[in-house]
């Protein structure tokens, strides 16, 4: 008859061959992975090591939000002050072609003031006649003064109205050059994200730098 110990080894050969595997993991499995190649021997700390994240990637994504948010908001007020900007113009525009009409009912009534002082020349003195030309005279020279006097006031509106649209033309470049720049940025962290580059993240922090300037510009008009 064959000895206990003997049998034992027969039944379960790895329990005798093989080292004590790492903790949590049966005998059986350990075997089966280093026969199969899929085990790999423990380093000491009892557990598969896990792919340690770098500390940058939480400034970047940190960062990108952060340009992400200016980009937005100058996306916002970019368009909101060109709608403005289009706006003035075109009521700039419209002043500017009601003075030209009143401009031109003036030069109407001031030549035929001037006709009328003429035709009054060649009327005798004395003549009933002469009080109907002045009261026509009179009449033609009130309404020219009055047409003087709304001929400017249209043009302080037109100008006013210039004066508003370029200060919104002031405003909304610098918001249109902070979204490019911007952009470039955010998506410069995009791929510094994907392919872990810290190089290509600092070559992104200028560019953001620079977008954030002129948002700042935006609103404050410094350059």
């Amino acid at each position: 008859m064959m000895p206990a110990a003997t049998a034992r080894r027969r039944r379960n050969p790895l329990k005798v061959f093989l080292p004590a595997p790492p903790n949590g993991i049966s005998r059986y499995h350990a075997a089966r992975r280093r026969m199969g190649g899929l085990y790999e021997p423990d380093t000491g700390s009892g557990t598969m090591t896990e792919e340690k994240k770098e500390p940058w990637l939480n400034h970047m994504a940190l960062a990108t939000v952060v340009l992400a948010v200016c980009a937005t908001l100058s996306t916002f007020k970019g368009g909101g002050f060109s709608t403005q900007s289009v706006i003035n113009q075109t009521l700039a525009s419209d002043q500017w072609a009601f003075y030209q009409a009143k401009s031109t009912k003036q030069h109407l009534y001031q030549l035929q003031l001037e006709q009328l002082q003429l035709q009054k020349m060649l009327v005798p003195a004395g003549s009933p006649a002469v009080e109907a030309f002045d009261q026509r005279i009179a009449d033609y020279a009130q309404r020219i003064r009055t047409y003087d006097t709304e001929r400017k006031e249209i043009e302080q509106k037109a100008r006013a109205l210039e004066a508003e649209r370029d200060e919104a033309k002031r405003h909304g470049r610098p918001f249109g050059l902070a979204v490019m720049f911007l952009q470039v940025a955010i998506l410069l962290n995009s791929i510094a994200g994907l392919m872990k580059r810290k190089r290509i993240w600092w070559a992104a922090l200028p560019v953001g730098l620079v977008g954030i300037v002129f948002f700042a510009d935006g609103f404050l008009t410094l350059f």
